[in-house]
């Protein structure tokens, strides 16, 4: 079955003229018809007819020995966060229905430029905000192993459009944890690459905007390091981009086990409220390791969660309000953005320029901080998420384990580590829950280690196919 295929797997068999472009294009349409009204994954899918020809052009390439490269042939869907030249990018607002860019961008223009065809976006909370994925546009999606559950988000189209065979491998973005929660909520792969390895343009701001940034999801580490392939490299319009290149495929093999040590953060000695058995089942993941020959231990993150947290609102608030603030130039907008979008707005119209240096200055020490646990451990350990995957009909869980959460977003502040210190970070698929609901691992690199998190990652996904296995939904 075409739709099996992992994308590397694809990818080979387009290339080798075991599969047409056509028969793949044909297969995974069929797919999304028969499975996506019951998700809602996938949205703005384009015209099947048109879509068609741009594989049988795929084709026509290939048969004069011309291919563009891995993505060559694949459907793809963008997620509604990423503009996409003719086709209806609208963030999850009913403010932008309308919108139709004219540029695809930089991520997109990448992956087009390897051979991919897209075929639609993926669903996203409005304005990417909270990982619930639903809105006003196209509503909800709902979980792949589940329905009556959350998918998480902001990626969860592209989480549970991967898990359910909708598309052969996903991109998405990150900001409080939009790659890895909802990956960990659909038993796949979703990595966090490092601040400025994956430029995004065009951006609002190329300077202080940095917590968020695309990256690429998939059923296989395999999958996930070829897309970061095609999506990473610096580009002149994104001063902050890494300017060196890297090799994320050829090596996935190439880590020393028996020399790795992995720092297990857990939650935070009790600071972070967990629901039942996410604990142990994350220290279940890390065991499989173990058997590999890592060493892993308990650590402390040795700085105020707190403080962490606090900093780290303060920059949440100031980078949202900024990318709210021009809709609301007419005040009669303001009836048509969600109450959580407007409550980050709202708190940052009373922020003040020392109070974000303040902030600034308690990230910088939170990052050394993490520099310094990576003096003892070359990778730290955390769940995805403090919570499993709950009611669909929820805005957001009002409480953790019996404690209240202070904003709609507090209940995953366990993902905010990597993000605020801009470090490569993967949720792996750890395991199920007696209900038969998933949860992810995040592994933590050092500093621009992206390849050693991929290679950590493989190492995982060998000694962890009992869970890879357990599939959704109708096979």
């Amino acid at each position: 079955m075409i739709v099996e295929l992992d994308a590397s797997a694809l990818s080979q068999a387009i290339h080798a003229r075991q599969l047409s472009c056509r028969e793949v294009m044909q297969a995974y349409l069929a797919r999304i018809q028969a499975l996506n009204p019951g998700c809602g994954a996938i949205v703005s899918l384009q015209d099947p007819d048109g879509l068609l020809r741009q594989a049988d052009a795929r084709d026509a390439q290939l048969a004069r020995s011309q291919s563009l490269g891995w993505m060559h042939g694949m459907p793809q869907a963008i997620k509604d966060m990423a503009n996409t030249a003719g086709i209806v990018t609208t963030l999850g607002s009913p403010l932008m229905r309308g919108n139709v860019p004219q540029q695809d961008g930089l991520m997109v223009q990448r992956m087009k430029a390897a051979g991919c065809i897209v075929i639609g976006k993926t669903n996203t909370p409005e304005f990417g905000l909270g990982s619930h994925t639903f809105n006003e546009v196209f509503g909800l999606t709902r979980n792949a192993y589940d329905p009556s559950r959350s998918a998480g988000g902001s990626s969860g189209g592209a989480a549970v459009g991967l898990a359910l065979r909708l598309l052969p491998v996903a991109d998405g973005s990150d900001f409080m944890g939009s790659l890895r929660n909802p990956a960990g909520w659909a038993n796949v792969f979703g990595l966090r690459p490092s601040q400025g390895r994956v430029p995004m343009w065009p951006a609002q701001d190329s300077w202080i905007g940095q917590l968020s940034t695309e990256g690429p999801m998939g059923r296989s580490v395999r999958d996930v390091a070829a897309l970061l392939q095609v999506q990473a490299g610096p580009d002149p319009r994104v001063p902050l981009s890494i300017a060196a290149s890297a090799d994320f495929t050829s090596r996935l093999a190439g880590l020393e086990l028996r020399n790795c040590r992995i720092g297990w953060l857990g939650n935070l000695d009790g600071y972070l409220p967990m629901e039942p058995e996410i604990l142990p089942v994350c220290e279940q993941a890390l065991g499989r390791l173990q058997a590999l020959g890592c060493a892993v231990e308990p650590t402390r993150l040795g700085m105020p969660p707190e403080l962490v947290w606090q900093a780290w609102l303060v920059w949440r608030q100031a980078l949202v309000a900024g990318r709210i603030a021009p809709h609301l130039a007419q005040p009669a907008k303001r009836s048509l953005i969600k109450p959580e979008a407007l409550w980050e707005h709202d708190q940052g119209q009373t922020l003040t320029g020392p109070a974000l240096m303040f902030a600034s200055a308690q990230r910088s020490a939170f990052y050394q901080q993490m520099l310094a646990l990576f003096e003892h451990h070359d990778f730290l350990a955390l769940p995805s998420a403090q919570v499993w995957p709950f009611e669909a009909s929820l805005r957001w869980p009002s409480e953790v384990d019996g404690v209240a959460m202070d904003t709609y977003h507090r209940w995953m502040e366990v993902v905010i580590y990597a993000t605020f210190a801009g470090l490569p970070c993967i949720s792996l698929p750890a395991g199920f829950d007696a209900r038969g609901l998933p949860m992810g691992l995040q592994l933590i690199g050092r500093p621009q280690a992206d390849a050693a998190v991929l290679q950590l990652a493989w190492a995982y996904e060998q000694a962890a196919q009992e869970v890879l296995c357990r599939r959704p939904g109708p096979a």
